[in-house]
């Protein structure tokens, strides 16, 4: 009989152990070649998830889940970095009598280490991670109540499944020879003492529970064996691995002398307010179209492997051509039956950035909706943010005045007192949407905040990249974020890729929209955002020959009109669901630039 040690769901860390000792025994006993390397514990919580389809039965890690799950058994936590604590030392292996035995994945060790002659130091790295279900004001742009009411549904549901078999798993005390040992510091001692733990010489903090009032809870991830350039600021990730949670935790002071200079200093200084720790075994990046299928009913086929490209989903009963027409039908009827505009924000909403060649971010499509008043936007933008909120996951508003831009924290900064990373209003997710709302902007005077914002918004909008104080120097990050202008006349400050003029010609709209038809549309924009797209040969030269035309017939054309062209021809074509420009559709492109230019004369 297997036993415990085998169940990974209620007690990894006995899956660890075991692997741990299998292929101790493999390499002549010697731990010291386990030094940042995995020995098969990866592989073996991937086939239970994914290959056994267990992933459902992972509770999700939040307020509610965390008052009753049990320490150091598996769970599962969703969100975004927004911050990197540094690596941390700590005793990775050590010697119990004649037995080697592990700490990985864990702040506990087996007997105490402060016994052992022979240790192996390791290394882990520390981020804090934030919610994807934040509400707008915090860093991760809230998600649209749809996927809100979803996600927790399925939450508790799962979190349900995960109490009942927690319970009913759960080792008796007298066969617990890892889950029942206590919270040491980092620095890999066991804790033994009754006194509190205190975080200014060093420790971690210890749990407290989360008030009733907050739902959402943030989360030190500690990653191992894992390249740093797989995890990124600002990535949202599905990470699963090992809790631990204990609120009576305590040091060891008679052991603490000996190894207090392992770790780094930067992790004296934590979060103010105390989170839990998960060690994680498995993770893997999040995008729209995760979150998207989540909230889609059976018209849709979905894929059981998370590594299943988004667009080998396809609904049932609709074809991409007739969820496209639906969609520019409702979202023209949100412009006041403009359907020009409609098209060009149709185009604005499946853009992305999909290359970078030196300073340009190559498929970025910022969009300046112009001609709005005081009096119109509160209709036609207030249809068009709801719009946006109910079709894209991650949304977030700005309204850009003179007051706004003087006061505004826009930019990430380092607080080196407590050393974290505090966050701006830019530091967003990857696939965010963000509107600018301009048409309250009046004359005044910019202090030297203003002014900096203003640049860093330009910043964003011309390179797709936010700059992040260091206080000691700037640094700029990558970003994916699609920009939307609502403006009077042309924005001065954000320089868009395309201005729109907005001809509305009709001030209401009875489209009573279903829930399928809302599934549709989000499965359509999350999944062909996605899909690549070439440019065979014979369609080359034509565009190389339009584009040669264009520029003897109007000498004021460059080299940024032209790849504007050149992205709008993709979107056009990824609209269709196809991968290569057609000649249908890049006379579309030129017939919409055609239209949107005499709007501009």
């Amino acid at each position: 009989m297997v036993g415990l040690l085998y169940d990974c769901l209620g007690n990894p860390l006995g899956a660890v152990r075991l692997t741990f000792e299998k292929a101790l025994a493999s390499s002549s006993a010697d731990p010291s070649k386990f030094d940042g390397k995995d020995w098969g514990v990866v592989d073996l919580f991937r086939d239970f998830l994914y290959d056994q389809a267990s992933l459902s039965q992972v509770p999700i890690l939040n307020s509610n889940s965390l008052r009753w799950i049990q320490p150091n058994t598996l769970v599962r936590f969703r969100g975004m970095i927004q911050d990197m604590l540094g690596n941390e030392i700590y005793v990775g292996a050590y010697k119990d009598g004649s037995i080697w035995r592990t700490n990985k994945y864990a702040d506990v060790s087996q007997s105490p280490i402060c016994s052992s002659s022979e240790m192996r130091f390791w290394e882990r790295r520390i981020l804090y991670c934030v919610p994807v279900s934040f509400p707008p004001s915090f860093p991760v742009p809230g998600r649209g109540s749809w996927i809100e009411s979803s996600s927790e549904a399925a939450a508790a549901n799962q979190n349900r499944i995960g109490a009942s078999q927690q319970r009913e798993k759960r080792p008796r005390e007298d066969e617990m020879t890892i889950d029942d040992m206590s919270l040491p510091r980092e620095n890999g001692h066991a804790s033994q003492s009754s006194q509190p733990r205190n975080v200014t010489e060093g420790s971690f903090p210890s749990f407290d529970a989360v008030p009733c009032s907050d739902s959402h809870i943030s989360c030190l991830v500690k990653i191992y064996d894992t390249p740093e350039s797989e995890l990124k600021l600002n990535d949202v990730f599905e990470f699963v691995g090992v809790l631990t949670f204990d609120q009576e935790s305590t040091v060891d002071n008679d052991c603490s002398d000996e190894l207090s200079g392992s770790s780094e200093d930067m992790l004296v200084h934590l979060p103010s307010n105390k989170v839990p720790c998960l060690h994680c075994l498995v993770h893997r990046k999040l995008a729209i179209h995760d979150f998207i299928c989540e909230t889609i009913s059976s018209e849709f086929v979905l894929p059981l492997n998370p590594t299943v490209f988004p667009w080998t989903l396809q609904p049932k009963s609709l074809t991409i051509k007739e969820t496209r027409e639906a969609i520019l039908r409702h979202l023209t009827a949100l412009l006041g039956n403009d359907d020009v505009a409609a098209h060009f924000m149709l185009l604005h909403l499946l853009s992305r950035v999909h290359a970078r060649v030196e300073s340009v971010a190559v498929g970025k499509l910022s969009l300046n909706l112009t001609c709005f008043s005081k009096e119109n936007v509160s209709l036609f933008g207030n249809r068009l943010g709801l719009a946006i909120q109910n079709l894209i996951p991650f949304t977030h508003s700005i309204p850009l005045t003179v007051d706004y831009l003087n006061t505004a924290s826009l930019a990430p900064r380092k607080d080196y007192e407590t050393n974290r990373l505090i966050t701006g209003v830019l530091q967003l997710a990857e696939g965010s949407h963000l509107t600018v709302d301009e048409t309250q902007l009046r004359e005044g005077m910019l202090n030297s905040v203003g002014v900096e914002n203003a640049r860093l918004l330009k910043n964003l909008m011309e390179f797709q990249k936010v700059e992040y104080d260091f206080k000691f120097y700037k640094m700029e990050m990558a970003a994916d974020i699609q920009v939307l202008i609502l403006s009077e006349g042309k924005s001065n400050i954000l320089p868009a890729d395309l201005v729109v003029p907005l001809r509305p010609s009709s001030a209401s709209s009875s489209e009573i929209l279903t829930e399928e038809a809302l599934e549709s549309w989000r499965w359509y924009l999350a999944t062909l955002r996605s899909l690549p797209h070439t440019i065979v040969p014979e369609m080359q030269k034509i565009v190389e020959d339009d584009l040669v035309a264009a520029r003897q017939a109007d000498r004021s054309l460059g080299s940024q009109d032209f790849s504007r062209w050149l992205t709008m021809g993709r979107l056009m074509s990824i609209s269709f669901g196809e991968t290569s420009l057609s000649l249908e559709h890049w006379q579309m492109v030129k017939e919409l630039e055609r239209l949107r230019t005499e709007r501009l004369k």
